[in-house]
């Protein structure tokens, strides 16, 4: 864990254990010293002394900038994007303009790497005609094709079909440069 570097290292007036293993700014071994005189060359440097391996006899001092080193420890920390289930409602009736527009919604959805859960609604009578629905979802999946995997084909659960699509992440990324390609050679009209 990357949060275990950044907290709780004792800095400067804080090291009380002398003598102690010291590291210069230039990452060169300068040896075992004592602390006063640690925190003395330190100090001259315009630098803190960072113990940096308490557990170690002597214990490890660095001579470093340690708000920068924190700063750049907390930077390097990466969000991890958790993969969310995000949810696209159709109903037998949507036309297809709409449910063009809620494909497209869904193709954002996984190439932020996030499942796709398709459900279609019936509706009174509705219900008798699942065929209908059945043929819809599938038509959804076969047009993102190689793009994702279907981690759930489509499915009644209830009065509602469920189908779930995970992303393709290879596929996704090579869609991802080659739409971007025509859109920076694109023309810009006049006016």
């Amino acid at each position: 864990m990357a949060k275990s570097n950044t907290q709780n290292l004792r800095c400067n007036a804080q090291i009380r254990i002398s003598p102690v293993r010291l590291v210069d700014q230039h990452n060169a071994q300068v040896g075992i010293v004592e602390t006063g005189e640690a925190m003395r060359i330190a100090r001259e440097a315009g630098l803190d002394l960072v113990e940096v391996a308490p557990t170690e006899r002597p214990p490890v001092c660095r001579i470093m900038d340690y708000g920068k080193w924190k700063y750049h420890q907390k930077k390097n920390v990466r969000k991890h994007h958790e993969q969310a289930i995000k949810e696209v409602r159709l109903r037998p009736k949507t036309d297809d303009h709409d449910r063009q527009i809620k494909m497209d919604r869904a193709l954002r959805f996984l190439k932020k790497g996030d499942k796709v859960q398709f459900r279609m609604r019936f509706r009174g009578r509705e219900r008798a005609h699942r065929e209908i629905g059945l043929e819809i979802l599938r038509g959804v999946a076969s047009r993102f094709e190689e793009l994702v995997k279907v981690e759930r084909p489509p499915s009644m659960d209830g009065r509602d079909m469920v189908m779930v699509l995970t992303p393709n992440k290879a596929a996704l990324d090579k869609l991802g440069v080659e739409s971007e390609a025509p859109q920076a050679d694109a023309e810009v009209p006049s006016v």
